[in-house]
């Protein structure tokens, strides 16, 4: 499969590794160009986690912004020098916040934004990588990596969002999926776990195929 990609997304809940494994594949593939999240960028985040109803739109929509920003420059720019596109984000994942933060008619809203300001053309993901773990695993990475924005995310909140994800990735059809169980692997800090993804990327053949020691 990795020979046939040129895009991968790396996605999952907060806490699940997905950054970290991002930035693994980038300096591991050839001439990979990261393109990342910027959460370090969104004026409002750490207001949200204080007080999530009052800041979930203005969140949200900073977050939109700049992913809409993000891709489009991609769409325009093209490849480039480089053999891979790595990102920690899919475009879907807003569609998935804003589910689940927003008030209906601040939802509405949203999407009427979305919708406006969307550009003609996004580039689609040749390759997802999504990864799983227990709401307890999340829970604590979270608390380990002290991030002063995230202090206030809970247990109950994260479980919303594993759920989340857990119901778009399995409908979800429109680029290869290969699931990890980040709760037993540890493709980050483990090197024999990061070959064994490679290994089994390398030989993906389906659309969706489990990646994990018993799978």
């Amino acid at each position: 499969m990795l020979e046939k990609v040129r895009y991968i997304a790396v996605e999952g809940p907060i806490g699940a590794g997905k950054t970290s494994l991002a930035q693994r594949l980038t300096t591991y593939l050839p001439a990979a160009r990261p393109i990342f999240e910027r959460p370090q960028d969104n004026p409002f985040l750490a207001r949200f986690y204080q007080n999530t109803e009052r800041w979930a739109l203005p969140t949200q929509l900073s977050f939109l912004f700049q992913r809409f920003d993000q891709l489009a420059a991609l769409a325009s720019e093209g490849m480039g020098e480089s053999q891979y596109i790595v990102s920690d984000f899919m475009l879907e994942r807003d569609a998935l916040f804003a589910q689940l933060t927003l008030a209906p008619d601040e939802l509405v809203l949203y999407e009427k934004i979305f919708e406006a300001m969307k550009p003609p053309s996004l580039p689609v993901p040749d390759l997802v990588i999504y990864l799983q773990a227990p709401v307890s695993a999340l829970a604590e990475r979270v608390h380990k990596r002290g991030i002063d924005s995230e202090r206030r995310i809970n247990e109950s909140y994260l479980g919303k969002v594993a759920r989340h994800y857990a119901d778009f990735f399995f409908q979800y059809e429109t680029s290869p999926l290969f699931v990890v169980d980040a709760a037993v692997l540890n493709p980050v800090d483990n090197e024999d776990d990061f070959k064994l993804l490679i290994e089994r990327l390398e030989e993906m053949r389906g659309h969706r195929e489990f990646f994990g020691y018993a799978g």
